[in-house]
């Protein structure tokens, strides 16, 4: 009969782990949330760190006595970075018995999501769903800078430390996370006297070959080449900058986040890059290296991305939130919970890794973001 068990047991665990899915399950009594993100196809670094992020912060909260009394379960679906499987992702939770959902990650699937959890009336905390449609409803808040904020604050930022007075702008317009970001930047620079020398797109379907892209940077005579884009057409527009001889320094926001890895063997070609970004794995306060410290134990001495530090920060702030609600009942609804974190979402503080946090009946996030330059591998602190 042990036997048998056993070999059950073993079964159910590789099913789990084909599955494409991640549960902390802990017993019935726990409360239920719910992750979705890309851990496979493209911006699957962003998704991983996520899910590994916030999988560690349960743990954590777990080990330490739960919630209110209460123990947290912790289910994880892959979307792929696409919107119709981000929805197919959160109705597989809600059949799990999801009772909030911490996502999603990247901004078109967010937004499709959060038109259902908004029906729902399902809390919803996206560490890193950027654009302005991620929130717009009232169940739905975030850990990250939204779009305007990132590209207001990098033109802010290179006018005020005279990084370049000629910008050029490589920007996806099929994507709203980059269009969003590119828009504000654009307004922002006029105001700050910087002189945009040209701004050229590209599409999803287009996203191989930026030489006639940057060929036209080039000739612009820019100084500086804005990059409000994910990093996998970030990685390739440096190997073929590289390739041209093109003479410029380089600045992005968060989606450039997992650059590096992307360039593997070419990694020195993200040296100098810099970029907006609330968290460096080589900050010296005693919070940012506990986590890292824990991050690295748990993952195989891999070093956290910004979106990990995104997805720890958002489990502890559901933690804050929860507490103030004075939630103690697992078996709560939905719905009813969606309502009391609302306003306890208002009342809390949350000095996380990313930064100390608040917010209002916006959704927004109040914190300020740090610059980060590359050098050798790593992220260092402007």
């Amino acid at each position: 009969m042990k036997k048998c068990m056993a070999i059950l047991m073993a079964a159910l665990m590789t099913v789990l782990a084909l599955s494409g899915c991640t549960a902390t399950q802990v017993d019935e009594n726990a409360l239920v949330i719910g992750g979705i993100g890309p851990v496979t196809g493209v911006a699957a670094a962003y998704g991983q760190g996520v899910k590994n992020g916030a999988t560690l912060a349960v743990e954590e909260i777990n080990a330490a006595g739960g919630v209110n009394g209460l123990q947290l379960a912790f289910h994880f679906e892959d979307d792929e970075h696409d919107a119709e499987k981000a929805v197919n992702a959160y109705n597989t939770l809600k059949d799990k018995g999801i009772q909030l959902l911490m996502g999603t990650v990247t901004s078109v699937p967010c937004v499709a999501v959060a038109a259902k959890t908004a029906e729902d009336n399902m809390f919803q905390l996206t560490p890193s769903g950027s654009s302005v449609e991620c929130i717009k409803n009232d169940n739905a808040f975030r850990i990250c800078f939204s779009d305007p904020n990132q590209g207001a604050a990098s033109a802010e930022y290179i006018a005020e430390h005279q990084l370049a007075s000629k910008v050029a702008v490589i920007y996806n317009s099929s994507d709203v996370y980059s269009q969003g970001i590119y828009e504000t930047f654009a307004a922002e620079a006029a105001a700050r006297n910087l002189t945009i020398t040209t701004a050229e797109a590209f599409t999803d379907d287009s996203a191989t070959d930026f030489t006639v892209q940057l060929q036209k940077v080039k000739e612009s005579g820019a100084e500086l080449l804005f990059l409000p884009i994910y990093y996998e057409a970030a990685a390739l527009i440096l190997t073929q900058a590289d390739n041209m001889d093109l003479d410029v320094k380089f600045f992005g926001c968060d989606g450039l986040d997992g650059i590096i890895g992307q360039l593997g063997d070419n990694a020195a070609l993200a040296d100098g890059v810099m970029l907006l970004t609330p968290f460096a794995a080589d900050a010296t306060d005693e919070k940012s290296v506990a986590f890292v410290t824990a991050y690295k134990e748990k993952y195989n001495n891999e070093i956290p991305n910004q979106f990990a530090a995104d997805a720890y920060d958002a489990i502890y702030t559901i933690k804050a939130a929860l507490e103030d609600a004075q939630v103690t009942d697992a078996t709560i609804s939905m719905s009813e919970l969606c309502e009391k974190l609302k306003v306890s979402m208002q009342n809390i503080t949350v000095a996380g890794v990313t930064g100390t946090m608040q917010w209002d009946a916006s959704g927004e996030p109040t914190k300020d973001p740090k610059a980060m330059y590359i050098e050798n591998g790593a992220y260092k602190a402007m």
